[in-house]
């Protein structure tokens, strides 16, 4: 009979012993997901911040050349229209991006 109960203390020691492990592994996996999800917020704030930063650098674009277009003072050369449609594309370029990793 003693034999019998060291035989399954034994068994039980080892399943014991394998779920230990297990849970320490998953401790370990779950650390390092919840470091790569706190790593990703950054990035997905710092987004966010450059969204807004442009959204609202665009209102006050959009603003400025209101009050140019009231004022009549909005003569542009061929040149400044180029500038102008380069700049609002990298803007939009920039916008894109920071909606592509919100949305991720």
């Amino acid at each position: 009979m003693d034999e019998s109960y060291k035989i399954v203390l034994d068994a039980h020691k080892k399943k014991i012993e394998l779920l230990i492990s297990r849970y320490e592994t998953l401790l370990v996996r779950n650390r390092e997901l919840a470091e790569a999800l706190g790593q990703k917020d950054a990035e997905i704030e710092v987004c966010r911040q450059n969204l807004d930063n442009s959204n609202e650098k665009i209102k006050e674009l959009e603003q400025k050349i209101d009050r140019l277009q009231v004022a009549g003072a909005f003569e542009a050369s061929a040149a400044d229209v180029k500038e102008a449609r380069q700049n609002i594309a990298r803007l939009v370029r920039e916008i894109d991006k920071c909606i592509t990793l919100l949305n991720d």
